[in-house]
């Protein structure tokens, strides 16, 4: 998902994160729907006697909620680009900055390549360093994101002259 908000007549952020399909209290229900026709069905099979059901029910459970979790942050990633008259910075991190990069917007190129697989490879290069954005964006989330940021770079450009 790409959002792009002005913050000023000169700065502008702009917002990456994965595309997800559940979002919160619908995360929680998803969960417990399952958990409780898979709890519901062992404990009918317990009565009548097959003992051995209820104890990998609860395995099979506990291995949905760890997998759910790991994908429920992943999901939860941002990066953060803001764009300025002087400064290029980028945050990434899930709930706080983990990593931050700026640089002069004059020494800043942004880079559009295909790597290996065909697919577009974003980033921003200073003094030989590439910072990739959007990694985890869909083909077309990743074609928004490079029109959004010609169009800040052009306006920005015609503003400084």
């Amino acid at each position: 998902m790409v959002l792009v908000e002005e913050r000023s007549k000169s700065s502008y952020l702009i917002t990456l994160s994965p595309n997800s399909s559940l979002i919160g209290i619908y995360r929680v229900i998803f969960l417990a729907s399952i958990s409780f026709i898979c709890i519901s069905i062992a404990v009918a099979f317990y009565f009548f006697g097959a003992y051995l059901i209820l104890p990998f029910a609860g395995i099979e459970i506990a291995i949905l909620l760890i997998a759910f979790y790991l994908s429920f942050k992943w999901s939860s990633r941002k990066e953060l680009i803001y764009i300025s008259q002087e400064i290029v910075k980028i945050e990434k991190g899930i709930n706080k900055a983990e990593y931050l990069w700026e640089e002069f917007r004059t020494f800043t190129s942004f880079i559009i390549e295909n790597d290996a697989n065909k697919l577009l490879r974003l980033s921003f290069r200073s003094k030989g360093d590439d910072v990739i954005v959007g990694d985890f964006l869909n083909e077309d989330d990743k074609n928004i994101l490079i029109n959004e940021i010609r169009n800040i770079i052009d306006e920005l450009n015609l503003k400084a002259s």
